[in-house]
């Protein structure tokens, strides 16, 4: 038995499918069982980052004054 799908009947479906991830994702996303994982990720961008060259400081005395 085959079945003539639209392109109506395609799209209807592919709108259904993104809005029942959409609705999956903001369940995952708002779950109270993954507070603490995205607290410690919220602290991500204030994380210290690598000093670039601390061996080889440039000493500004020993730089040229001149034009």
């Amino acid at each position: 038995m085959f079945l003539e799908m639209s392109t109506g009947m395609i799209r209807g479906l592919g709108t259904v499918v993104v809005f029942v991830a959409f609705i999956g994702l903001t369940l995952w996303v708002f779950s109270s069982k993954r507070n603490s994982e995205f607290a410690q990720a919220r602290l991500l961008p204030f994380a210290d980052e690598p000093s670039a060259d601390i061996a080889n400081p440039q000493d500004p005395a020993t730089r040229s004054t001149r034009p």
